[in-house]
């Protein structure tokens, strides 16, 4: 059953409608995005569908960090997932403030490119996320000039390069990543 965050209709866009992540229904999908050569960046290439299921099954589980799965006028297009920095290794490397909210964006494959395809999908993200917040912290590879430009365009303020450091628990294993900090502030 689909957990509807948020509806809004972005002019000369479409309908984006945000929905949490079902790990059973949206793992087929999800793995295939992610283990797409030009997912290099997002760190799940390699996995497997159940390996993706039990990753989201995780994140769902957790207060702090969500995912979702993004649609424009009802056809998937993105897996977006939001986090509370001061739960997340990247409140190491920045000084966080009450109301800030981490981002990671991944823009799902389209068969026809499309201009200013992703701004029209992170003004409807942006305001999600915004939702209750101030600001927003994106942490990009620092090696994805692509995400980090696209950032820029979008209005984001960019911070310095830092290393995120290497997690391993038992339910969760990310590896150190060096990373550009990004800001949107709600004006």
């Amino acid at each position: 059953m689909s957990r509807t965050e948020h509806v809004q209709t972005v002019e000369g866009f479409g309908t984006v409608r945000i929905d949490r992540v079902d790990p059973e229904r949206d793992a087929p999908l999800l793995h295939a995005w992610v283990n797409e050569e030009r997912a290099r960046f997002w760190g799940m290439h390699g996995t497997t569908v159940e390996q993706v299921r039990e990753i989201y099954a995780h994140l769902d589980s957790l207060t702090t960090h969500h995912g979702f799965l993004v649609h424009r006028d009802d056809v998937p297009v993105a897996l977006f997932q939001t986090y509370d920095p001061e739960a997340d290794r990247v409140s190491e490397c920045y000084e966080v403030r009450p109301g800030d909210i981490g981002v990671h964006l991944f823009v799902g494959p389209s068969v026809a490119p499309e201009r200013g395809f992703t701004e029209g999908l992170l003004t409807a993200l942006i305001d999600f996320a915004l939702t209750g917040r101030s600001r927003i912290v994106g942490e990009p590879d620092a090696a994805n000039e692509k995400a980090i430009a696209r950032l820029v365009r979008a209005g984001f303020e960019l911070g310095p390069e830092v290393v995120l450091p290497e997690v391993d628990l038992p339910e969760v294993f990310i590896p150190e990543k060096k990373a550009r900090l990004a800001f949107f502030t709600r004006s």
